[in-house]
């Protein structure tokens, strides 16, 4: 699938395993959801400019390297927040905003109540954060409402994705990059992915969306 990137590392899976599990508590889906925002922005970032530095060592000088330029971070609320610290560790250096967009069970569509952005992030790299792609309907309405600040290049970073969502994306934005731990779900009638890890929201601060 053109421009889907699966990490298939045997510990990030064994992760994925227990955040799925019904059984993991709010402080363990936390925790792990966090190590794997950390996991996805490194793997995200194998491609990224860099710029030469020059470095002193306890035995001399020594050439280096740093991140020509951190991209903007942008959580999808409310679940993306649970991948939001991790990424930061990684990404020390990114500015980071936020995009509230749930989609409408009634209308069957994306509906946006809040948006908080940093200033000047035209022709900056974003990583767009969601655990879940199910239909593709909220990615697609948050990757259009950076398209509306000119940012360069998008990447979306997941956990879990359905084959007919990245579908979805990449016919309508077929630029747009995706790293994930596992595709393939089904969605049921509702649009949510089956089996999924159930509600994230609901799983990562224990209550009801």
């Amino acid at each position: 699938m053109k421009n889907y990137t699966e990490l298939t590392n045997p510990l990030l899976q064994h992760k994925l395993s227990v955040l799925r599990d019904r059984s993991t508590n709010s402080i363990i889906f936390r925790s792990i959801l966090n190590d794997l925002g950390r996991f996805l922005a490194y793997e995200a970032c194998r491609d990224i400019e860099k710029s030469p530095l020059t470095i002193m060592t306890p035995l001399g000088q020594a050439n280096g390297y740093m991140p020509s330029e951190y991209p903007l971070i942008v959580s999808i609320m409310r679940a993306g927040n649970g991948l939001l610290d991790g990424v930061l560790e990684t990404l020390p250096g990114s500015k980071a905003g936020h995009i509230g967009i749930y989609r409408d069970k009634f209308i069957k569509n994306t509906v946006e109540y809040y948006c908080k952005l940093p200033e000047h992030i035209e022709n900056k790299n974003a990583f767009l954060l969601d655990p879940i792609l199910a239909t593709g309907d909220t990615i697609i309405a948050a990757a259009e409402r950076l398209m509306e600040y000119d940012v360069k290049e998008i990447t979306v970073l997941s956990v879990l994705a359905s084959r007919p969502g990245l579908e979805k994306l990449q016919r309508y934005h077929p630029q747009i990059k995706v790293f994930c731990l596992s595709v393939g779900e089904e969605l049921n009638e509702h649009g949510h992915l089956h089996p999924g890890l159930g509600d994230a929201c609901e799983r990562l601060y224990g209550y009801t969306s």
